[in-house]
């Protein structure tokens, strides 16, 4: 039997401020997705949070871009928006960029991550939710996990991961995709997705069996609204054990912290601190980013967990080190490297003060 496991996301309010999700809100979701069990559309769920974007865990039978399981997550969405109005949360309902749903989730603002597969003897999953950041913050620790011999061992001396993994990107802008074969093209590879303001891995397939490995959501709020209505806070699905990287491989990535774009206004780069559920509140700055991964294993579309996995004291030094660079950048205030680039800050003020100031800006003498 062939399982989705399907990973929806949605800002839907606040509390308080940007900082956490609240509980009613999240009952109420907790409600529905109960029901929708009881019915029969889905095998089993989990609700969570990560700051404050709901999330949305299913697993069922119905095939990624299922139209009844995607109508059951923006109808869920939309339920709890009426629950964060009446207790006056902030940013109620901001994800939810469509009047009516239509077909599926995608481009009506939810982030998504979804895999069909076979399930394995023993099916183990880690699902990372992120706050504070955007799409292409998967794109290193993904390149880690899965082409880095210095971060996944099994990559050289395990014969079912020797030949490597196939990458599929997105161009977010332009609506294109593009696969890299790996170890082969890792220099192509890193040409476009050291840019993950543009390009993000979308997918990860194992090269000799052509199963699925990894997924993210790739959506991009801002490109979708057409201005800046919040952050990406994005979601991924990674595959481990057996034929994929072990699951101290697949987080062994986050032991450091790295830079990405979002913290507050998402307008500033900080770093990616990895936390435990109760501590995935963003304050400081609205902020710094946070990561949580929640582990799995998979029994006949059963989720048998969850285990927070940074709840791990090992991880005390990252989180340390991204405290310590998250000082460094709020030493610079509103100028860059800490502000974004001009050339992505165009859902902000910018355009408005740009085109206020235009005829104040002078041809300067050769």
């Amino acid at each position: 039997m062939k399982v989705t496991l399907s990973v929806i996301k949605a800002d839907i309010g606040g509390w308080v401020g940007h900082s956490d999700s609240h509980p009613e809100v999240l009952e109420n979701a907790e409600q529905m997705m109960s029901e929708a069990k009881k019915q029969g559309t889905l095998i089993d769920y989990y609700v969570t949070k990560c700051g404050d974007d709901a999330q949305l865990i299913m697993t069922h039978t119905h095939g990624e871009g299922s139209e009844l399981v995607h109508k059951l997550a923006w109808d869920t969405f939309v339920d709890c928006t009426e629950v964060a109005k009446k207790l006056k949360l902030h940013g109620a309902g901001q994800d939810l960029l469509g009047d009516a749903f239509s077909c599926n989730v995608k481009g009506m603002g939810p982030g998504v991550a979804e895999m069909e597969i076979e399930e394995r003897e023993a099916e183990s999953i880690i699902i990372y939710m992120a706050d504070k950041t955007s799409s292409g913050a998967w794109n290193f620790p993904l390149y880690k996990i899965f082409a880095d011999p210095f971060n996944t061992v099994g990559l050289v001396i395990a014969g079912n991961m020797h030949t490597g993994f196939s990458f599929e990107v997105h161009d977010v802008k332009e609506h294109k995709k593009v696969t890299f074969n790996c170890p082969e093209e890792i220099y192509d590879l890193l040409v476009f997705i050291g840019a993950p303001s543009r390009f993000a891995v979308k997918s990860i397939t194992h090269r000799d069996s052509g199963d699925i490995a990894a997924v993210s959501s790739t959506q991009k709020l801002s490109l979708m609204a057409g201005r800046y209505v919040g952050k990406d806070d994005p979601v991924c699905i990674v595959r481990a054990q057996g034929n994929f990287p072990a699951v101290g491989e697949v987080l062994e990535p986050f032991s450091h912290p790295i830079f990405v774009e979002g913290w507050m206004r998402g307008s500033h780069m900080g770093p990616l601190m990895p936390v435990s559920l109760a501590d995935s509140t963003p304050t400081r700055f609205d902020g710094p980013p946070r990561v949580i991964a929640m582990g799995f294993q998979l029994a006949n579309g059963r989720l048998i967990g969850p285990r927070d996995m940074f709840e791990d004291i090992s991880f005390d030094n990252a989180r340390a080190e991204a405290n310590m660079m998250a000082d460094i950048m709020r030493q610079h205030g509103p100028f860059e490297p800490h502000r974004l680039p001009l050339d992505e800050m165009e859902y902000t003020t910018m355009p408005q003060v740009m085109d206020k100031l235009k005829n104040r800006f002078e041809d300067m003498e050769e």
